[in-house]
């Protein structure tokens, strides 16, 4: 149905009035992504079934190894694999079968209901950059992250339109001890931002730490009965699973909450140069990681990881944005709805050193890919910069505002009446034109997606007003968002019983930086 005309404005203010809309304090989010475009698949059934019978074979005959872990081992033991040492070796077919009481998808709750997100089936949710030691921004340049950094990405990430997750470690704050930052960072994802997060996996009593602070949060019985919080459990890979992640594994599985099983794979160095091995190897790490986490708890949520990039064989350097990189997300994502499980995958990836045309190009190709692979959980999605070293703010408000083209993809081509057009086709006729047809005045403000960072005007507004590159146009966007941030409510018992736990813990240990 077409909507209607709404009359026209005089030029009495109109302008103005929609100049002060545009500029005024909202903060909007997004949705999660639905699709409704098909997945991308470039691997044949013949192929498939090659990459999961030799992914078998290496579970079978090679194994893997759970180190410094002997209760893992005394699970697999009882499950029925052979254990030689710290070598775990799973019959055919057992990994797969364990697996398969893991869940196809899951909800995600946040302190709003309303920022709640769905994982699996055809979603897709959005999360930012993860795990980098440095931040870089156009006025400090590149310098060792903060506390400070870390609650400003919060608050970006809260008021990004196109993030729906407000993730994990951000930033990695050296200024705070190793063994209490974590305590920080979690409250700061708790009381700066009302979307879902990430727990701390760098210890298993900090995962414990954040399981309670999630009860103080939610409530104990909600926690148990719903899952708050996602986390990420990286194998080492080739084929090792090391205690310190699989002890955090441990804690969330047995308090029903999520972890995204993920290899990290770095081509040519931790996995074979071809894109079939490195898929083979992809497969058997997360059918072993999500089988073992469905030993610790049955029913457990958990996600299909691949993280993979390529290397430059000059420099040994990771590359990313690369054909083989995205071949390989194609491919995972196939293998991951085989297992009807979430898949996780993608990200603005690049290896640039700043928020450059090289930063831009890769970011592209990672974030286009990850949306027609069927990623259902994108960490990484904005502010990622030198291969993960740097969370960069410019990069970050760049890449939110490009996450608004995923949204617009994703929805796929209307064919309504409304879409159509022939009222609009008949009413312009041969010759004339379409901007003041009544189809065009219905549509206009949602026909395009317009980004809200790049610049579109002519030439001589551009060089009156400054000339400004596009990180230029970020950093005054990142001053912009930090300046108009406003934190959301939170009531005062809680907030009150959060600061709480957290001084309470700091001062029961001695600061460790190591």
């Amino acid at each position: 149905m077409t909507e209607a005309v709404a009359p026209r404005r005089g030029r009495g203010g109109g302008g103005a009035a929609r100049r002060a809309e545009r500029t005024a304090i909202r903060i909007e989010t997004a949705k999660y992504i639905e699709r409704n475009i098909p997945n991308f698949e470039i691997l044949t059934e013949e192929a498939l079934e090659i990459i999961e019978a030799n992914a078998e074979t290496v579970l079978a005959e090679i194994g893997v190894n759970f180190v410094n872990n002997p209760g893992a081992l005394a699970l697999w033991r009882e499950a029925g694999a052979e254990i030689e040492g710290e070598r775990v070796r799973i019959p055919r077919g057992l990994a797969r079968k364990l697996c398969q009481t893991a869940p196809e998808s899951f909800t995600q709750h946040a302190r709003n209901p309303e920022r709640n997100v769905v994982i699996g089936g055809k979603s897709l949710v959005l999360a930012p950059v993860y795990g980098p030691p440095f931040v870089r921004d156009a006025e400090g340049g590149r310098r060792y992250a903060t506390m400070e950094d870390f609650r400003n990405f919060v608050k970006l990430g809260y008021m990004s339109k196109y993030l729906h997750h407000s993730g994990g470690t951000v930033c990695e704050p050296t200024d705070v001890p190793v063994n209490k930052r974590h305590l920080d960072m979690l409250l700061a994802h708790m009381t700066l931002s009302d979307k879902p997060f990430m727990g701390s996996v760098t210890e298993p009593s900090r995962a414990q730490d954040s399981v309670e602070m999630c009860e103080i949060l939610f409530g104990r019985d909600f926690v148990q009965q719903n899952t708050v919080m996602t986390s990420l459990i990286n194998i080492n890979s080739p084929m090792t699973f090391d205690d310190v992640m699989m002890g955090a594994l441990e804690v969330y599985a047995k308090n029903n909450q999520a972890c995204i099983v993920s290899p990290f794979i770095v081509g040519g160095a931790m996995a074979p140069v071809s894109v079939a091995g490195t898929l083979t190897q992809v497969l058997a790490e997360v059918l072993a990681g999500i089988a073992y986490c469905q030993l610790v708890r049955p029913g457990a949520p958990v996600i299909f990881g691949a993280f993979v990039t390529s290397i430059d064989m000059n420099s040994g350097a990771p590359t990313f944005g690369t054909p083989e990189a995205s071949q390989i997300l194609y491919g995972a994502g196939q293998l991951a709805r085989r297992m009807r499980l979430p898949y996780r995958s993608g990200g603005a990836l690049c290896g640039s050193k700043l928020p450059d045309a090289q930063a831009a190009y890769e970011s592209a190709n990672t974030l286009n890919a990850a949306l027609l692979g069927g990623v259902n959980f994108m960490l990484h999605a904005c502010g990622w910069l030198e291969g993960g070293l740097v969370s960069s703010y410019e990069k970050f408000v760049m890449d939110a505002d490009q996450l608004g083209v995923l949204h617009k993809l994703a929805k796929g081509v209307a064919i309504d009446a409304n879409a159509q057009a022939m009222g609009a086709i008949a009413e312009v006729g041969p010759g004339g034109h379409y901007l003041g047809c009544a189809h065009t005045q219905a549509n206009f403000k949602d026909a395009f997606w317009r980004s809200d960072l790049l610049d579109y005007k002519p030439f001589e507004t551009w060089e009156e007003e400054g000339a400004r590159d596009t990180q230029a146009l970020a950093s005054a966007l990142v001053t912009r968002l930090l300046e108009t941030y406003q934190q959301p409510a939170l009531d005062p018992a809680v907030a009150a019983a959060l600061e709480a736990y957290v001084t309470e813990k700091k001062a029961s240990m001695p600061d460790a930086f190591l």
